[in-house]
């Protein structure tokens, strides 16, 4: 696989700074600062080694064969390029990911109508400041005071409610 030059960073950094917390955006910084000076390093080298005049060190090299070996070494010198073994993996993890963020959109959409049902149904309801007792019990029927079906006692609080506590009044 032949090596591309690298023409400019691939990385939407825009994109990336809108997503970053603010509390990593110095961490971003430093490393956009590292990532743009390896960039100038690379882009300040030729993308192709410079050419020998080999025609100039054979006149000028007095030992016969010596610029001959070292032109043949030169052109078969191959600098090999680094496998990429690692793509393959996070596309599949992107893959992954993505279907994870578009399972976990669904079940907000899904959250967000019944939470928007459930705001609605508070909107429908008559407001407290305006409720008679009989509007709450309708309301809320597990809330209200029953004195009927479910008798209870002053401060009406679930510890005062209990069969022998300290403070309860006595059954009659």
């Amino acid at each position: 696989m032949a090596a591309r030059r690298i023409a400019q960073s691939s990385v939407n950094w825009a994109a990336l700074a809108e997503r970053v917390p603010p509390n990593q955006k110095t961490n971003l910084t430093a490393f956009k600062s590292m990532s743009d000076k390896y960039l100038r390093s690379v882009m300040a080298n030729p993308e192709n080694p410079p050419k020998l005049d080999w025609a100039y060190y054979q006149k000028n090299v007095p030992i016969a064969g010596m610029v001959d070996k070292f032109q043949k070494a030169y052109e078969a010198l191959q600098i090999p390029y680094p496998a990429d073994t690692v793509t393959a993996q996070v596309e599949a993890q992107e893959k992954q990911v993505r279907e994870e963020i578009s399972k976990f959109c669904k079940e907000s959409e899904a959250r967000i109508a019944d939470y928007q049902s459930q705001i609605a149904a508070l909107k429908a309801l008559l407001p407290f400041d305006q409720m008679t007792m009989e509007d709450y019990r309708d309301a809320y029927p597990d809330q209200a005071l029953d004195a009927i079906n479910r008798p209870s006692f002053w401060p009406h609080t679930p510890e005062e409610q209990e069969v022998g506590a300290p403070n309860a009044e006595p059954h009659h």
